[in-house]
């Protein structure tokens, strides 16, 4: 399927030095230096014991769309931001290099190379903070959302946070949840756009709307039929309950409680449902979930959750903390040299990697992590994949020619895919939700 089409340009999705960085290397001559960008997290925030990679489809969507039309043009030239010479290289800017990483869905440690990046200095630099803003917030909320999927089990959780984040950040949150496990969102844009399934009934204003409890679920069936779920906690849940089964009958599929000590709660309900002849009628219980409490939830007879403000902000953990820096870059002979940060707390290993997962009877032992390849062959040449072990990197763009299957409804199918495989391989310690260090070691080689 073709990704879908942005209405506007993402060229201004950016900080501003990014563009003076440019201008200045324009007029020095060292723009079209080839150059080795890297994407990495020094550390996993919040004590998680793994990372998600998320938002990867997204990305290459606004790389795609990532050009200097008039407007933008208008806005540089207003603002004195660029000189004439950068206005004219922008005009005819697309990003000609070529880029691999971390297939969506996959896991990451700290040192990952989560996203490598190649071309010259000035097709590089200037794509910072965009791939920044996008995969830290989408690989934040995901990882929080698989901490989430791990406590419920098999039991469905749905995104309903739209209400708790910007609109865009509404979208992306829904495909990152649902790529690291959530079964729908309620965000209809996400169901457009990724084809995200949907689901959502009614609010309490609809009940609050009618005379009468009994009016509001009367109505609501006729409109959707008995296979509808009910919102039971307006009043009084215990009479909610019995006002729901009266009038939709002992099939009706579902309530929902969004309110009360919800172990209790739903213990107590399950029994009034049971005593009532509604057998089959799921409980779904909402109310200001996070992975805890759905993990203290596990006993209790509740067939679904419902999680808002706490999934679209990652839990805490609003940002996966990724940064990216220059690695390599070809010297004036055009020989590839190494280059890193070497800041107190912020060190760099230099050099173009290579990464793999090692497994130990099918399950993850090591990130190993090679820069053994820093002044060799790019993205196109075959890494030698160590024994017992998986390739991590998958080529994203080549020469400017963005892979599609990665982009759209399909790549983000293709993610939840990936990752449901991902996760598997994990030792059973990692998905425990108490702070600890990262599951598995990261093991550079070759520095």
């Amino acid at each position: 399927m073709t990704a879908p089409a942005s209405s506007r340009s993402s060229a201004l999705h950016t900080d501003r030095y990014e563009l003076t960085m440019l201008g200045a290397a324009l007029r020095d001559g060292t723009a079209r230096i080839p150059c080795v960008f890297e994407m990495f997290a020094r550390r996993l925030p919040g004590g998680r014991r793994y990372g998600v990679v998320a938002g990867t489809g997204r990305l290459l969507g606004l790389i795609r769309d990532f050009r200097f039309g008039d407007d933008e043009l208008a806005f540089l030239r207003d603002e004195k931001i660029v000189d004439a010479e950068t206005l004219a290289f922008l005009a005819a800017y697309r990003f000609r290099g070529s880029i691999s990483g971390y297939r969506e869905g996959e896991l990451y440690f700290p040192g990952s190379p989560v996203l490598t990046v190649e071309g010259t200095f000035a097709d590089a630099v200037v794509l910072e903070t965009l791939a920044l803003s996008v995969l830290n917030h989408d690989s934040a909320i995901a990882t929080a959302a698989a901490r989430m999927s791990t406590a419920a089990g098999a039991r469905p959780l749905s995104e309903m946070g739209s209400r708790r984040a910007g609109e865009e950040s509404a979208i992306a949150a829904a495909r990152a949840a649902y790529i690291a496990g959530f079964a729908a969102t309620s965000n209809l844009e996400a169901g457009r756009r990724w084809e995200v399934p949907t689901m959502g009934t009614a609010a309490h204003a609809w009940t609050l709307l009618h005379d009468t409890e009994e009016q509001a679920f009367r109505a609501q069936v006729d409109a959707l039929g008995p296979s509808t779920t009910l919102l039971v906690d307006t009043y009084d849940i215990r009479r909610g309950v019995e006002t729901a089964i009266r009038v939709a009958g002992t099939k009706l599929g579902g309530v929902r409680i969004d309110s009360g000590d919800l172990p209790i709660v739903a213990t107590d309900v399950r029994a009034q449902l049971d005593a009532l002849g509604a057998t089959e009628t799921r409980i779904t219980v909402t109310s200001d979930l996070d992975e805890y409490a759905i993990a203290a939830l596990a006993a209790s007879p509740v067939d679904a959750y419902g999680v808002g403000t706490s999934v679209v902000t990652g839990s805490g953990v609003p940002t996966a903390g990724m940064v990216y820096k220059l690695v390599a870059r070809q010297d004036a002979s055009g020989n590839w040299i190494s280059v890193a940060k070497a800041s107190a707390s912020k060190a760099s290993v230099g050099g173009r990697k290579s990464a793999f997962r090692t497994l130990e009877n099918g399950v993850a032992a090591s990130e190993l992590v090679s820069s053994d390849r820093a002044v060799g062959p790019g993205p196109d040449a075959p890494a030698s994949v160590p024994p017992g072990a998986r390739s991590l990197q998958v080529r994203l763009v080549v020469e400017g020619e963005i892979d599609t299957a990665a982009e759209g409804p399909e790549g983000t199918r293709g993610a939840r895919a990936h990752h449901a495989q991902a996760r598997a391989e994990l030792p059973l310690q990692a998905l425990a939700l108490s702070k600890s260090d990262p599951a598995i070691p990261t093991v550079m080689v070759g520095r």
